[in-house]
């Protein structure tokens, strides 16, 4: 239904945006991989989305590329896997990475993501094998280099970051001890977001 939205960043929460398009604020949710490349609030953007509907709410998930909607909507045709656990998923690892765990059959990587245990992990594995195999001409894993970016108050990233690493499904106290372990100061939300994820994982 809505496939894709062109307007301005409104609002950044993470893992929640607004996107304004012509006056309308659309409501998204983004895995942590879209998180990290958006602009600054206030400037252009286009994200492929996709509308789960439910009986209590229309729910609009937002993905910076075209494969990031495509891995999602292949994990949410699975058994048990919701779209908290997709962007769980999708969150802890590039989709580059989570093809590649797919191929190699890691269970390792999996169970270290949120609400993911070591048979769901198995699971996950075994079912995804074959719905990528046409994702077999995957690029190499090049990690997303993300420059640090000046910000507002380090307070308010830092509780930004630990409210996003809660809603992926992580403990209160894990949140808090992974951003508090963060020594870099100036970082920005999406920063301290992606270093806390990368600590834990």
């Amino acid at each position: 239904m809505i496939g894709r939205l062109r307007g301005t960043l409104a609002e950044k929460q993470p893992p929640h945006l607004i996107l304004d398009v012509n006056g309308l604020g659309y409501e998204l949710e983004v895995p942590m991989t879209t998180l990290y490349r958006l602009p600054p609030v206030g400037e252009p953007l286009t994200l492929h989305t996709h509308l789960v509907v439910r009986e209590d709410a229309h729910l609009l998930y937002g993905f910076f590329e075209k494969r990031e909607r495509q891995l999602f909507r292949e994990l949410i045709r699975l058994n048990g896997v919701g779209p908290k656990l997709a962007l769980a998923l999708m969150s802890g690892l590039e989709v580059d990475e989570l093809v590649r765990c797919v191929q190699v059959q890691d269970t390792a990587a999996l169970v270290k993501i949120p609400g993911v245990g070591k048979k769901t992990a198995e699971r996950l594995l075994v079912e995804l094998k074959d719905r990528f195999k046409a994702w077999e001409a995957v690029p190499g894993m090049a990690p997303l280099v993300v420059e640090p970016r000046a910000g507002g108050a380090v307070s308010n990233a830092e509780n930004d970051a630990v409210s996003a690493l809660i809603s992926l499904g992580y403990k209160p106290q894990e949140a808090s001890r992974a951003v508090s372990a963060i020594k870099e100061d100036g970082l920005s939300s999406e920063d301290m977001i992606r270093r806390a994820l990368k600590g834990m994982l």
